[in-house]
């Protein structure tokens, strides 16, 4: 510890730690004019808590946590009668109680920073190269900064505050369709095991071993257990980059806050949705409908069966080979170009025949097949006549691993010539199917699964 020449306290070295603070506090030489200088005490005082702050930036979110239960927890036992009770629900979940108010992690790694920034468009302002920063920009500036690169410390670039990246993930919900219908595991590191269970067959086990007896009064009872896998989530990096001209960030910040608010969010959820359907596993997601994924059955083609071609039968039997306890979460998802085939689907009636989907030209498609949603994206693994034109899906079969951390970065060279900042957003994310393998039904009738495809039709 360094001896200090006077009180005044940005000269002292602050410490970062309990026993170094009592071991200044001992030195009664070194600080008898600090404590007669109630204002010098007091920034040194203020200085070693912001040096605890940025030395480790959880510390400040786990003691508001503790602060705000502690607080409620003395409002619920000791307000006094005759007050109205006060209500101390997150605005949040008062809103709508829907999944997406759960988005926000208090424990996520920008949660510290949530209180720095006013909205997007500030956040990204402030690390535009081109600012003109205030000394309270400046501070900000340092402090993401810090926050990223105690949490990845090889790469460069400012951490999203956690407001601002659940509320690009809320906004990505209206545009995706894997993500808000799948599990999603918040990710505290970047590897994390999930357990699962190694099913094969419900004929004489469930849950790949538990076998259950009926057993009279007093008789021994018969053992069995239950056959545990896991699955591992390794966070895969998903960059989002644009280039956004030098006056819209000068001259109109409200225009590109809304720029951005629209345009990341849809980047970030087409991108995830194509790897999270069809990825290959190996440095992207591996894709519900990939061909990796074990667990998929296939549904043949009708004997005769025209090429591409999608029939009745097609559907009904893609129907029967769904879980059952995954049927009121199932959805269809197709192909754009599988429209014609589905809407002049026929079921045949003797020597005659009546529409299924589409009963007239006047009202609009039914956007639902035997009562489950159809989700028609471009996004589908196949065209019409593939493998993967349609398919019915539970997805929440479908694990997502979320690291929960969100970086950006702006840069002035790469397009300087054209007087553009080019702005990068990361985000650290994985996903693979819950289940090995289809599952045998306990009658030992055909293999079922919550990922159905119908086979090709060439």
């Amino acid at each position: 510890m360094n001896t200090t020449t006077g009180a005044d306290p940005e000269r002292m070295t602050i410490p970062t730690t309990a026993v170094e603070l009592e071991a200044m506090l001992g030195d009664s030489k070194a600080m008898q004019k600090v404590f007669a200088d109630k204002v010098a005490f007091g920034e040194f005082i203020t200085n070693y808590a912001r040096s605890v702050h940025n030395r480790d930036l959880a510390v400040a979110t786990q003691v508001k946590e503790e602060t705000q239960r502690v607080l409620a927890q003395w409002l619920r036992d000791e307000q006094p009668e005759g007050v109205g009770r006060i209500d101390l629900t997150p605005r949040e979940v008062v809103a709508t109680g829907s999944a997406r108010n759960h988005l926000h992690n208090p424990r996520a790694m920008g949660a510290a920073l949530d209180r720095e920034f006013s909205g997007a468009a500030e956040y990204f302002k402030t690390i535009w190269h081109n600012a003109n920063r205030t000394a309270d920009m400046q501070a900000k500036l340092t402090r993401v900064r810090n926050a990223f690169s105690s949490t990845v410390p090889s790469e460069g670039g400012f951490l999203i505050p956690e407001t601002l990246r659940s509320e690009m993930l809320r906004l990505s919900l209206e545009a995706g369709i894997v993500r808000q219908r799948a599990r999603v595991i918040p990710m505290e590191t970047l590897r994390v095991p999930f357990p699962a269970i190694d099913s094969t067959s419900n004929v004489s086990s469930v849950y790949g071993g538990v076998v259950c007896y009926w057993t009279e009064e007093g008789a021994a009872l018969t053992e069995s257990s239950a056959s545990f896998s896991r699955i591992v989530l390794d966070a895969k990096k998903l960059t989002a980059y644009t280039t956004v001209p030098n006056e819209l960030l000068s001259d109109s910040i409200s225009s590109f806050e809304t720029f951005i608010n629209q345009i990341f969010p849809e980047a970030l959820a087409f991108n995830e949705d194509i790897a999270f359907l069809k990825g290959s596993g190996v440095g992207e997601p591996l894709g519900a409908l990939d061909a990796n994924n074990a667990a998929i059955v296939q549904v043949a083609k009708e004997t005769g069966q025209a090429a591409d071609t999608i029939v009745w039968e097609n559907i009904v039997k893609m129907f029967s080979r769904m879980l059952p306890g995954s049927l009121d979460r199932a959805v269809w998802v197709v192909s754009p170009d599988t429209f014609p085939e589905l809407a002049t689907m026929a079921l045949s009636v003797g020597t005659g025949g009546s529409a299924i989907w589409l009963n007239n030209g006047q009202a609009g498609p039914p956007m639902t097949i035997l009562g489950r949603p159809v989700v028609v994206t471009e996004k589908a693994p196949g065209v019409l006549g593939d493998v993967g034109d349609i398919s019915f899906v539970d997805f929440g079969f479908y694990l997502i691993g979320d690291r929960q951390v969100m970086s950006a970065m702006s840069s002035p060279h790469f397009k300087f010539s054209q007087d553009q900042t080019a702005y990068r957003i990361i985000e650290r994310v994985d996903g693979r199917p819950w289940l090995q393998s289809a599952i045998t039904p306990q009658n030992g009738g055909p293999t079922m699964s919550p990922f159905v495809q119908l086979a090709a039709r060439a």
